[in-house]
């Protein structure tokens, strides 16, 4: 999500009982900034399983590219392009 949305959606939803995710969705879709950009909004219902452990040997195959801002949350996962 554009990080420029976040006030805007805050703004948008202030003093809304944030009761159910179909308000919430409701809510973030009618927000409109002052330039005239709409929020789309829809929600993702599919099931992710959680709690899958990710093994050595397959963090060496990625390519982690840390961003200067936040770097141990900002970050790129990239297909290391060298495979020996």
């Amino acid at each position: 999500m554009e990080h420029r949305l976040f006030s805007e959606i805050s703004k948008h939803w202030r003093g809304q009982p944030l009761t159910d995710y179909e308000t919430i969705v409701r809510l973030i879709r009618g927000t409109r900034t002052q330039t005239g950009l709409l929020v789309d909004c829809a929600l993702n219902t599919k099931h992710y399983p959680t709690q899958i452990k990710v093994s050595k040997h397959q963090m060496a195959q990625l390519d982690l590219l840390k961003h200067p801002v936040l770097p141990v949350w900002n970050y790129t996962l990239l297909p290391r392009l060298n495979r020996n």
